[in-house]
């Protein structure tokens, strides 16, 4: 399979996330109650409470929000591969859904194009398509599988395949960067961390800046899958980011 795609047709992505208010308290009750409700395998083997647990928010598309989405593709110039790669990212989650899909709408809408990410069947692509309908926007193409039987699903995802069929077994991206001899995309950050760099600290550019390196990695990753060399450091082209500073509800 992998021998017939052209990298060229593919849109390498990443999300960060975090909880959609800054801490347990600032929830509505009705939503403290569903998130209890939520969390109560967690509450039971974990032995916390649903106020502890609430630093996972950022992983449930219902109870958290995008606030990255970073995307790369490969061009090719004077008989060199570069990679192109530019964040969308911000407070306004809206803003940045509808700055991406129209990337997607614009220059990856046909049969031909595919979307890559790491573990991106079970959070990435999923997360994404479920802000969308939350936003009330609409689903591009190349998100919607509605109706579409699993082998007709042709975007990839580098777990997967690294499983070759063993679904319990995972395998995260920065140790696969180390065993392919990547440089690791977690020096300065990491998922666990990006809660605190938005809320806290509101380092959106130190989270484009993280999201930009996991994005790369995945692009040099499937390329070793391949057996294809990977892109010099020089030809990763960094795009000035989209940043919204607008804040939602206020």
């Amino acid at each position: 399979m992998l021998d017939k795609i052209k990298e060229e047709n593919i849109l390498f992505i990443d999300i960060e996330t975090v909880g959609q208010v800054p801490s347990y308290d600032q929830l509505d009750e009705r939503t403290k109650d569903l998130w209890a409700k939520k969390m109560a395998w967690a509450v039971e083997k974990e032995n916390k409470t649903p106020e502890e647990l609430y630093k996972k928010a950022g992983i449930l598309a219902e109870f958290g929000k995008i606030v990255c989405i970073s995307a790369g593709f490969i061009v090719t110039e004077d008989g060199e591969r570069h990679f192109r790669v530019k964040s969308f990212c911000g407070n306004n989650e809206k803003m940045i859904l509808t700055a991406f899909t129209a990337l997607l709408n614009k220059h990856f809408n046909k049969d031909k194009h595919m979307l890559c990410a790491h573990n991106g069947k079970e959070f990435d692509f999923p997360y994404i398509c479920r802000r969308l309908l939350v936003n009330g926007l609409p689903i591009p193409k190349i998100l919607d599988c509605a109706g579409k039987k699993p082998w007709e699903i042709t975007n990839i995802d580098t777990l997967e395949l690294w499983r070759f069929g063993d679904y319990k077994h995972y395998t995260s991206l920065d140790l696969l960067a180390s065993i392919f001899n990547l440089p690791s995309p977690k020096e300065n950050m990491d998922g666990s961390m990006v809660g605190r760099a938005f809320w806290d600290d509101h380092n959106i550019e130190g989270i484009s800046e993280y999201c930009i390196n996991d994005v790369v990695t995945i692009c040099q990753l499937l390329l070793r899958y391949k057996g294809l060399p990977i892109i010099p450091e020089t030809n990763v082209d960094v795009i000035e980011p989209f940043i919204t500073d607008d804040h939602e509800g206020e």
